[in-house]
């Protein structure tokens, strides 16, 4: 007989808020396709094929239900459909694909049914955060794990050392900030994310510290949600450069400083103010608002806001990530 097949969508729901970027997550107890007792996730809602015209109207309809956030910015990410990615299909349960949505907003109370709480990204990911230098993480845990993995197989040594050293920006190679994905897969291959260890093991419950004898690496979450984060992380960190998507993430009326400190969260290194505030304003991204924002301790500082005609007047008009700096 034919499992049976569930089709769900999930939502990685993002803001920044002083500077930090934030993901929407939810622990709802026993809400099997979203998460299990205590464990984070993604919103997550089924599709009834009967009563949902849209996946995004279906999407919308179950966030806010879940979460009592609004969207507005949705765009469909990836489909995510692993055997076994939910545990209850090793107990002959149905198989489970998932629809991932990419959604940015401005940060909001949450509410609703299912316990939505706003956590900071780099608490699941927090190998991605440059924006003071090369995050210990790597040359503490990460690089000696791969080290040791690029060692296990003398056959595939050259392969993996290459492999590592382009993921995490190692051996001399430059950090690619939209590796994301790369890189979370690659920890969960040596087995430094606590999913890896569920999964392998068959464990239906995650638990944090430790995965082959060594401390893991970040909050985990449920299923397969974390590879869903640093897939939404990764794709939003390569739209920066060619689309106004960090603009969903502010109020209407901004400084500049704002507008580059969200950017700079989003993705996750330091930018040159100058080259920054340069190819912002040449490239007509923002006008002034005559007025000044005066709770800046110092000087006031002009208010600027997205100027919406500049998506009729170019085809690719994103902030770009001009000037990065790397340091340490």
């Amino acid at each position: 007989m034919p499992r049976e097949v569930v089709i769900g969508l999930n939502a990685v729901i993002v803001a920044v808020t002083d500077e930090a970027p934030r993901l929407l997550a939810v622990r709802e107890p026993g809400h099997r396709l979203g998460g299990r007792d205590g464990e984070w996730s993604l919103p997550f809602g089924p599709l009834e094929p009967d009563a949902d015209r849209t996946l995004e109207l279906a999407l919308r309809g179950w966030v806010r239900a879940q979460t009592g956030l609004g969207l507005g910015y949705v765009e469909q990410l990836y489909t995510f459909g692993n055997r076994d990615r939910d545990p209850a299909e090793r107990a002959g349960g149905p198989r489970v694909i998932s629809i991932a949505y990419l959604a940015l907003v401005r940060e909001a109370p949450p509410s609703g049914a299912a316990g939505a709480s706003w956590l900071d990204v780099y608490d699941f990911l927090p190998w991605e955060d440059w924006r003071d230098g090369r995050p210990s993480v790597i040359e503490e845990s990460i690089a000696p794990a791969l080290d040791r993995w690029v060692e296990a197989v003398p056959a595939e040594r050259s392969q993996r050392r290459e492999r590592a050293d382009i993921a995490f920006g190692l051996g001399g190679a430059p950090w690619n900030g939209e590796r994301v994905l790369d890189r979370y897969e690659l920890l969960y291959e040596v087995e430094k994310v606590a999913e890896a260890k569920r999964d392998r093991t068959g464990e239906t419950t995650l638990r944090r510290g430790k995965a082959g004898g060594e401390a893991t690496l970040g909050r985990a979450m449920a299923l397969d949600h974390r590879r869903i984060l640093a897939s939404a992380l990764g794709r939003l960190r390569g739209k920066l450069r060619y689309r106004p998507v960090v603009f969903e993430t502010l109020s209407s009326a901004f400084t500049l400083s704002r507008l580059q400190r969200t950017v700079e969260a989003l993705a996750g290194v330091r930018l040159h103010k100058q080259n920054f505030r340069r190819l912002v304003e040449q490239g007509g991204l923002v006008e002034g608002t005559g007025q000044v924002e005066t709770r800046t301790g110092g000087r006031p500082a002009g208010l600027f806001r997205f100027r919406r005609d500049v998506l009729r007047e170019r085809p690719a008009p994103g902030v770009g990530l001009p000037g990065t700096r790397h340091p340490g």
